[in-house]
């Protein structure tokens, strides 16, 4: 496949996380009354997807003062994760994704925090990975005070997807 992800090239996006070595983890679940995914029409919704890893949360705290922008970034790739394994569990097949249209991240930050899509880039980069960089998406990032149980990072995908 060529380095770029080509949406033309005869592999699939299954195959490319193999070929990058990136292994999905066990899909999310909610912290609360909700589900982690829903599909209307070609668009599958994700819910806010947080960076867990193994069950527990891979950072906690605000972005500026407990944590740098490279752990921003890790948080966010692992959101990332959690997004794909959510949707590849909802479709039964992660090559059922065509691509990435939006993501949405929220960022728990201070006041003076201004590097807000380096870290979105966490993100943003693991998705031009798998889906190519030519595809791109559009991307709206923020910086909160606070987010639910003290994530650094809470990020939203919608995906298009070929409906069966």
């Amino acid at each position: 496949m060529p380095a770029n992800g080509d949406r033309n090239s005869p592999r699939k996006h299954s195959e490319r996380l193999d070929a990058l070595g990136i292994q999905l983890p066990t899909p999310p679940t909610p912290l609360g009354n909700y589900v982690e995914t829903s599909l209307v029409g070609t668009l599958l919704f994700t819910s806010g997807i947080l960076p867990f890893v193994d069950g527990k949360l891979l950072f906690t705290g605000r972005l500026g003062v407990d944590l740098t922008v490279e752990q921003g970034q890790e948080a966010a790739r692992y959101a990332a994760l959690n997004a794909l394994a959510a949707a590849s569990h909802f479709l039964g097949d992660m090559d059922r994704i065509q691509k990435v249209v939006r993501v949405g991240i929220a960022l728990a930050t201070t006041e003076a925090f201004t590097q807000h899509a380096a870290v979105a880039d966490g993100a943003s980069d693991l998705f031009a990975q798998i889906f190519g960089k030519e595809q791109g998406h559009t991307r709206l990032v923020s910086g909160v005070y606070s987010l639910p149980v003290r994530t650094p990072v809470v990020l939203d995908v919608v995906f298009e997807v070929v409906v069966q």
